[in-house]
């Protein structure tokens, strides 16, 4: 049986990114770039004509940008896909960010000048294909037929002392969704990996400790673990959970990538599991891939509990799809619930203060 192809509309004011697009994206197979736009305005024109099952969008264009666009088009296809393809900038962070906010599926960097056409369409092939390839179809990966583990499984009698989140495509939005319904004096450390480049993480850092009761910082080596507060690894480091002493500190390094993913979801849960043996609570959310499960498996292994976002609320079923059919989630639960079900997990079964890792820091000061 064929597998429909993907019927993808290109947007973008820049006739050599248009045609660097087009061309690439040609190429493979699962893949049939039906047009090309040159700013919001003809592009919303051709979705009502046209009927793409996807679209990539440029953040800056003439007459209508992509933010402005994707503001009217999420008002008459709040379901269809968008990619935005944006400059790995400051600015177009930025504007990435706020495009997820307003509704984006996913981003992409766009390639650098330098290096050629054939450079260019290697770096499309490698980070954007593969996310049309699973937004286009919203890959989600079959259950096993036992269901998950109760509630209450083998963490039922041990304490949490931290907790790690892995999470990427849609992982904004779900965080954003989560951390700002973390109490301020939650009891232990929350650490996050988020796949984005530099500049990125320390944005989205920024944006939801602005939105949030706890701080939230973008990781940085040496620093002590406290109570209340989150930190997530910053784009290109993996980031680690080491103890030292009676502390618990962050280490960042440029090892290879795992999963092709630096920061990796599998390093830092790896790490936890090993600082922190059984009394972890790992979370999967949203993301494409499989990065995620190897960690999940440690953690597990180690004593501690995994719980994910579920289907329904994910914006790709991937990384915690897979979490759930390896049979390593104790639970499963809409991204609505997340926040909730963490709080209560924690609160219900930590330690005194006395007990706790870095306790001299908590509770938090008053903001």
């Amino acid at each position: 049986m064929e597998t429909k192809r993907i019927r993808v509309l290109v947007v973008d004011d820049s006739v050599v990114i248009r045609k660097l697009l087009c061309e690439t994206l040609s190429q493979d197979e699962d893949l049939d770039v039906i047009g090309s736009a040159s700013d919001g305005h003809i592009a919303l024109a051709k979705i009502a004509q046209m009927r793409p099952d996807l679209i990539t969008l440029d953040v800056e264009m003439p007459v209508m940008n992509g933010l402005q666009a994707l503001a009217s088009l999420r008002k008459l296809y709040p379901r269809l896909p968008v990619i935005m393809f944006s400059t790995l900038t400051e600015r177009g962070a930025s504007a990435t960010l706020e495009a997820l906010t307003l509704g984006a599926s996913d981003y992409a960097t766009k390639p650098s000048q330098t290096g050629g056409f054939d450079v260019a369409a290697d770096r499309i092939r490698l980070e954007l294909i593969p996310k049309i390839k699973a937004l286009g179809r919203r890959a989600t990966y079959a259950l096993r037929e036992t269901p998950a583990l109760p509630k209450a499984d083998i963490g039922e009698h041990s304490p949490i002392e931290i907790v790690a989140i892995g999470t990427s495509t849609g992982g904004p939005n779900a965080l954003a969704e989560v951390l700002p319904r973390i109490p301020k004096d939650f009891p232990v450390p929350l650490v996050v990996v988020q796949h984005m480049p530099p500049t990125f993480t320390r944005l989205l850092a920024e944006r939801l400790s602005r939105l949030s009761a706890i701080p939230i910082r973008e990781g940085r080596a040496g620093m002590a673990l406290a109570p209340g507060e989150a930190w997530i690894a910053p784009g290109d480091f993996h980031m680690k959970i080491l103890r030292a002493g009676k502390r618990t500190i962050l280490n960042l390094n440029q090892s290879p990538p795992e999963n092709s993913c630096r920061p990796s979801v599998d390093v830092m849960f790896r790490s936890v599991a090993e600082a922190y043996g059984g009394k972890v609570l790992g979370v999967i959310m949203t993301g494409m891939g499989s990065d995620g499960v190897l960690g999940a498996r440690a953690i597990r292994d180690a004593g501690g509990e995994i719980i994910v976002q579920d289907e329904a609320s994910s914006v790709v079923w991937g990384m915690p799809g897979l979490v759930h059919a390896s049979g390593l989630a104790n639970a499963v639960y809409p991204v609505q619930s997340l926040a909730d079900e963490i709080t209560e997990r924690v609160q219900s079964r930590c330690l005194g203060r006395d007990s706790l890792p870095n306790a001299g820091t908590w509770p938090m000061p008053a903001r």
